[in-house]
């Protein structure tokens, strides 16, 4: 019962605050030694050995830490269970990025119908790809892609990894998922320093994105897109990311994918989804709809495992 009004609290409080700046972040710690260990590290030879290194170091590390805070509030509050929930309910508000990346989708949208140096400036912000010589239609696709990627990475992988190791896993997946868009890129520089990296968070994800792809396609009452999903899905460079795109695309009848460039290199991509059509406004608005429907209820399904387990145990 704890656990359940843990994650309602926690995600409560991610629609109410979203991800405000003026509130530090673990997130941003997590960056930050990322970036030390790699200007520390990747240079000279046995560059993959030495990124895996720093990747399992950290992972460990934030899940052991993570777990001792709990574990120590738990032996010295003499409000042991409620000190506990509210330090969960923070770790919780802190891992789910589902508020905060729908208003970035949104501003894109808005900047595009500005002008296409904002479009192009916005959606920036949230992709790392080279957005310079993006074309109008490219900066919408872009955040579109983004949003239904970011489903599964920024709240529905979080929450499965909560269900299965509790908050330590939830940051511990969070700590995976920032190794990889920091270090995980296929570029001359990350190849083989992020590659254990990439492949971890591949791992952390293979159910997780499929789960998401899956929810959106119930939510948005088109079950029968699976077969579409599934044919689409695994033609995406990443074992995972085309699975929710895929999802999205079929919702929406668009054709997403194609060539990007990342740091300086242009990485050929798939396309996923057949319909080349214009992409507007209203097609962000029902996306973000489904993408609010398909969180609602892995938090519903969450909560109820979470209860069903705690009654059984």
């Amino acid at each position: 019962m704890y656990s359940s009004i843990t994650l309602i609290v926690g995600w409560l409080t991610d629609k109410l605050l979203s991800d405000p700046t003026w509130l530090p972040h673990p997130i941003v710690l997590f960056g930050k030694a990322i970036a030390a260990g790699e200007r520390w590290l990747n240079k000279g030879g046995h560059r993959r050995a030495k990124g895996g290194v720093l990747t399992l170091v950290l992972i460990v590390l934030t899940f052991c830490i993570t777990a001792g805070i709990i574990h120590l509030l738990g032996l010295l509050s003499f409000t042991r269970p409620l000190s506990v929930m509210i330090f969960s309910a923070i770790l919780i508000f802190y891992c789910l990025a589902g508020t905060t990346l729908c208003k970035e989708v949104r501003m894109v949208f808005e900047a595009a119908d500005r002008s296409l140096y904002d479009g192009r400036r916005q959606v920036g912000r949230i992709v790392g790809r080279d957005t310079s010589e993006l074309t109008d239609q490219e900066v919408r696709k872009a955040a579109l892609e983004t949003l239904a990627e970011n489903l599964s990475d920024g709240v529905i992988a979080p929450l499965f990894w909560l269900l299965l190791l509790g908050v330590p896993g939830m940051m511990t997946y969070k700590m995976i998922n920032t190794l990889d868009s920091m270090i995980g890129y296929r570029t001359e520089r990350y190849r083989l320093f992020g590659t254990v990296a990439a492949r971890i968070d591949d791992a952390a994800n293979y159910i997780p994105a499929r789960l998401t792809a899956m929810l959106m396609i119930i939510v948005a009452g088109k079950p029968r897109l699976w077969r579409f999903v599934c044919r689409y899905g695994s033609q995406h460079a990443s074992p995972n990311s085309g699975w929710p795109e895929a999802a999205l695309a079929g919702i929406l009848h668009c054709r997403f994918g194609g060539t990007h460039t990342y740091f300086g290199e242009t990485i050929e991509k798939p396309y996923i989804g057949e319909n080349e059509r214009t992409i507007t406004s209203a097609d962000m608005r029902r996306a973000i709809a489904v993408n609010l429907r398909a969180e609602i209820a892995m938090v519903v399904v969450v909560a109820i495992a979470m209860m069903v387990v705690r009654w059984i145990l």
